[in-house]
């Protein structure tokens, strides 16, 4: 596996290009970077048995956010949409930046 930097981070606004979900937009709760993929808060839903793991919890059929692959989202940038990022030296750090506005993520 390719080791490189990932563009897309925890807490980044993201929409679905591609999938069941195609369009939805939600925010990146976790990054798995081993295999190239993100979950997406609110998409690509499934349902999951779950047992129980205590006396009081209820085991029983629940639906959990299921990963996505890293190609299949693409960042939302405030002013202009769904975009792809470029990034910038601003006073020596390297910072995210919009293709299409220029504008800082």
């Amino acid at each position: 596996m390719i080791d490189h930097k990932f563009k897309l981070k925890k807490d980044d606004t993201v929409q679905l290009i591609a999938g069941k979900d195609k369009g939805k937009s939600g925010k990146i709760v976790k990054v798995i970077r081993e295999k190239d993929r993100v979950i997406v808060e609110g998409a690509n839903l499934v349902k999951k048995a779950m047992k129980r793991k205590s006396q009081q919890d209820r085991g029983g059929i629940v639906e959990i956010e299921a990963s996505i692959h890293i190609s299949n989202v693409m960042i939302v940038c405030k002013k202009c949409g769904p975009t792809r990022i470029g990034f910038k030296m601003e006073n020596d750090a390297k910072v995210r930046v919009c293709k299409k506005c220029g504008e800082a993520l």
